[in-house]
């Protein structure tokens, strides 16, 4: 099951902290939104995959439960941090990282190179780790690797104890002060005063605090104008937040209206062309 933005696995009676709710339309069975139902035997209960925006998918693998990620499309996959951190250890990710040259934010999301890592959780590892998002993977110094490597397994880790309740994630954590973006009256800040920006990184929005994740190399933007010596800077880069970015992703997709232009013949008297009509 991939949740894409907004998905999620209600299951019935039981109550779990993302789709928690007050109103009692929300509370009914099916759950509003819902696409598919599965039932259980052993116990039995029932459980719905919901999904408003339905930018997630479901896939059925036909194979034995406990070979699952050898099959397609889990065998595609890198290391999950918490399961396989007999994998994922440091002589590993240093190897990886050196063999490519992509914004470390990008590779870290890239699914390919390591399981289970979302767009929020890599900006609080690369927060953790005092990384800039943008530097390319390829020239991180072998501290910053191994510092990086510690916060990998410390941020997935604790978030996955606490079973994803935020309520419950450290408060010096970024992750409890970065959603004052666009927001009146509420800066994008740390207790600290330190500042949080806001950049595109792998088309994805990363939130970073220039204060503390500096640019030790080459980069493939300049967030706060203050790029390391080297690096590269793109201008004219649209920065833009989750939401907007799976907008133009679902607009793409839909069909294009084939617009019909209907024009009356020019007026022979004036020589001007008369009204134009457009009709979709």
């Amino acid at each position: 099951m991939h949740f894409g933005m907004a998905g999620w696995l209600k299951i019935k009676d039981a109550d779990t902290y993302y789709y928690r709710t007050d109103k009692p339309a929300d509370k009914e069975w099916p759950p509003k939104y819902w696409k598919f139902l599965l039932e259980t035997t052993e116990p039995k209960t029932e459980a719905a995959f919901v999904d408003f925006r339905r930018l997630s998918r479901i896939r059925l693998v036909d194979c034995p439960a406990d070979e699952i990620r050898s099959y397609s499309p889990l065998k595609e996959n890198g290391p999950d941090p918490v399961a396989d951190k007999d994998i994922l250890t440091l002589s590993w990710l240093d190897e990886k990282l050196k063999s490519k040259k992509v914004p470390i934010k990008a590779l870290l999301l890239d699914q390919a190179n390591i399981s289970g890592i979302g767009n929020w959780m890599g900006d609080e590892i690369l927060y953790n780790a005092r990384i800039h998002p943008e530097q390319y993977s390829n020239t991180l110094r072998d501290d910053q690797i191994k510092d990086l490597h510690t916060s990998i397994h410390y941020v997935c880790k604790t978030a996955f104890d606490l079973l994803a309740d935020s309520e419950k994630f450290p408060e010096h954590w970024l992750f409890k002060h970065r959603w004052g973006k666009g927001k009146k009256n509420q800066p994008s800040v740390l207790p600290n005063g330190d500042k949080i920006t806001f950049l595109t990184v792998g088309g994805r929005t990363s939130a970073v605090v220039p204060a503390v994740q500096k640019k030790t190399g080459p980069v493939t933007e300049d967030a706060d104008g203050d790029a390391a010596p080297g690096a590269k800077r793109k201008r004219g880069v649209k920065h833009e937040s989750d939401s907007e970015h799976e907008l133009k992703q679902e607009t793409s997709k839909a069909p294009k209206v084939k617009k019909e232009v209907d024009e009356k013949p020019t007026n022979e008297a004036t020589g001007r062309r008369r009204s134009t009509r457009v009709r979709k």
